[in-house]
């Protein structure tokens, strides 16, 4: 086995102290510009406009078109992110254009209730890891590192924020990878509301239902208009949910080659009258 097949690529997530939010906040928002510039120019380049006819269809623009079209206007408007981040966010947006096969894409707000939630993408060697510090286009930002991040290679990857406002610092690097016995028999997966998941060997994921628990709590912050206390019960309930069906599904990846799930689509989130049930169950995660 080479070195390379004993290396396996692995996202690192650590949360970023809060006293850096105004600085992500402000890159995230120039981050939102580029994408909604890249979306502008993309669609008039498809939607050429004509008096006569209404409008006829122009070219399909490659991202690269578009960034040597913004080149320098970091520099131009005084921003604090880069050209590499620049260049990425393009290369996202015409990615996304094309496997969507849509012109246009939905822009990105920076503020409202609508807004988009703040992404900053970077190509790999754009962070570094320096003083018990990350090192991102000149600023130093604080993490709570729970990894020992000065063990690893930064490559690829992005700072994100959640619904609270609060940022996180995402990263791919490369990791030994570990041997281990793989298992080889297969298992059914029926899923369902008292028992999330029943497998075919006896298996079972109780339903913990978080939301079903903090129901209570929750109503009581929003009526009483506690914004912050909403969005805090909010992630609680996401993360037991997320918590307990990772376990679940790392031990069948760990025992079976082979893993069936069976059809849910007759079940009408629309109209069922158990549409809370069966969203806190968190099928689709």
């Amino acid at each position: 086995m080479t070195d390379a097949a004993k290396t396996i690529i692995k996202t690192l997530s650590v949360r970023v102290k809060d006293r850096h939010a105004k600085v992500l906040d402000r890159m995230g928002f120039e981050v939102n510009q580029v994408w909604n510039l890249a979306n502008e120019m993309a669609y008039e380049a498809w939607h050429v406009p004509v008096p006569e006819v209404g409008w006829i269809q122009g070219v399909w623009l490659h991202p690269f078109d578009i960034q040597k079209a913004l080149a320098g206007i970091n520099k131009a408007r005084g921003w604090l992110i880069g050209s590499a981040t620049i260049q990425e966010v393009i290369a996202v947006h015409g990615k996304s254009r094309k496997q969507f096969k849509k012109s246009k894409l939905r822009w990105r707000v920076s503020g409202g209730p609508r807004r988009s939630l703040g992404w900053i993408p970077f190509k790999s060697r754009a962070a570094r890891f320096e003083g018990g510090k990350v090192r991102f286009v000149g600023e130093s930002f604080g993490v709570w590192d729970s990894y020992g991040l000065e063990n690893f290679k930064f490559r690829a990857g992005s700072f994100s924020q959640d619904a609270r406002g609060r940022w996180y610092f995402n990263v791919q690097v490369g990791v030994a990878a570990q041997e281990r016995s793989e298992g080889c028999s297969a298992v059914g997966i029926d899923l369902g509301l008292k028992d999330v998941a029943t497998c075919s060997d006896g298996g079972r994921l109780s339903a913990t239902q978080p939301y079903r628990t903090l129901e209570r709590e929750l109503g009581i912050a929003q009526r009483a208009g506690k914004k912050k206390r909403i969005k805090a019960i909010h992630a609680k309930i996401k993360h037991r949910r997320k918590d307990a069906i990772h376990k679940f599904s790392s031990m069948l990846v760990e025992r079976h080659g082979a893993i069936f799930v069976g059809n849910v689509s007759s079940f009408s989130l629309a109209k069922t009258r158990m549409a809370k049930s069966v969203l806190d169950a968190g099928w689709g995660i």
